[in-house]
């Protein structure tokens, strides 16, 4: 029986880790059908040749038969056996490959190619006689139980019918040649198979939902279990918190290792704090080497006074730089004048500097 409290449906990383044991929805009823269906269909379509290839493997018996004095039993042998796998190959192989096409083709459709270790591996639940006795009586045996006695029903019924029917006309035969005798009765037969399959093939229609409603009772997943399945595959909240905990930290210290390379850091009094570097043979435009709110922007400055960093205090140019620029990004074009009137009023203070 099923855990109750596995109420919600398979994953499809439920369903993946299920696949790779083998676990799959398969019909073998369907299987079945396919097999029987172009095994017979294939037989009606070449029973002439079938017929005409035993009767020819007869009459050559009959031949090697009637010889007084055989000259050479061991050829003669040799020759027997060669016409019998002829006869074997032209009236059982058609069919024997239409049998194995139409059941390998049914089990790739069911199971796309499934290859898995995990069916052949040991297990002591297989040999566990507490484990066999609970099988026996899961309702999945039940069912399967239940399934062989109503094909068993079905097919002595129809098989019945058949025979009450037809077996009048079977003792005609007796006085009919063996070909024209022999491809009516397969006629018969085929007709009796017809029905037989189309009662299966209604059998299999049931199987199918069934094997699929039970493969999908089988997966399902309790509400716990697909907690652990997200934590494992996006991982827990508490740990991913902490990895983008370290990884802020680590961007941060990297964006301050290039405070002392800017040449001015924007600032409004406490809030906001901008780094630009701007070296006219390689930059296009200022880029941001760092950026910060609060205690972030008070470390930028505190490290740009370090290092001798010009600080430049501009309420709205320090906020308008903090909103619109990203790290190592050049500056917007709208920003060009105000940081443009910055740099030089610091390079017109620093040429007016007494040199040493």
């Amino acid at each position: 029986m099923a855990d109750s409290s596995k109420t919600e449906k398979a994953t499809p990383k439920k369903r993946r880790d299920e696949r790779k044991k083998g676990n799959i929805f398969f019909s073998n009823d369907a299987v079945s059908v396919a097999v029987l269906l172009s095994g017979f269909f294939v037989l009606k379509l070449t029973v002439p040749g079938a017929i005409e290839a035993i009767y020819d493997f007869l009459q050559h018996c009959m031949e090697l038969a009637s010889e007084e004095s055989p000259t050479n039993f061991v050829a003669d042998l040799g020759d027997l056996f060669t016409s019998l796998l002829l006869a074997f190959l032209k009236a059982a192989g058609p069919v024997l490959a239409a049998t194995v096409v139409a059941g390998v083709g049914v089990t790739f459709f069911q199971t796309k190619l499934l290859v898995s270790g995990e069916l052949l591996k040991p297990k002591f639940s297989r040999i566990n006689p507490l484990q066999g006795f609970k099988r026996l009586f899961s309702l999945r045996s039940v069912i399967e139980a239940l399934k062989g006695l109503l094909k068993i029903g079905i097919l002595l019924y129809i098989v019945f019918q058949f025979l009450s029917s037809v077996y009048l006309i079977f003792t005609k035969y007796l006085y009919t040649d063996l070909v024209t005798a022999a491809t009516h009765m397969f006629d018969q037969l085929f007709q009796l198979v017809i029905q037989i399959a189309v009662a299966y093939i209604v059998l299999a229609g049931a199987d199918i939902f069934y094997q699929w409603w039970d493969y999908e009772r089988q997966i399902k997943m309790s509400k716990q279990e697909i907690k652990e399945e997200y934590k494992q595959t996006e991982g827990d909240p508490q740990i991913k918190g902490k990895i983008k905990e370290m990884q802020r930290k680590m961007a941060q210290s990297r964006m301050m290792q290039q405070v002392p390379n800017a040449d001015v850091v924007i600032r409004n009094p406490t809030h906001f704090a901008v780094a630009l570097r701007y070296r006219a043979e390689k930059d296009n435009a200022p880029v941001v080497l760092a950026k910060g709110q609060d205690e972030l922007a008070a470390r930028i400055v505190r490290t740009a006074m370090e290092h001798k960093v010009a600080v430049i205090e501009n309420v709205p140019l320090a906020r308008a730089l903090y909103a619109t620029t990203e790290i190592n990004q050049e500056i917007p074009p709208e920003l060009y004048n105000a940081v443009a009137e910055v740099l030089v009023y610091l390079y017109r203070l620093d040429s007016t500097k007494p040199k040493k």
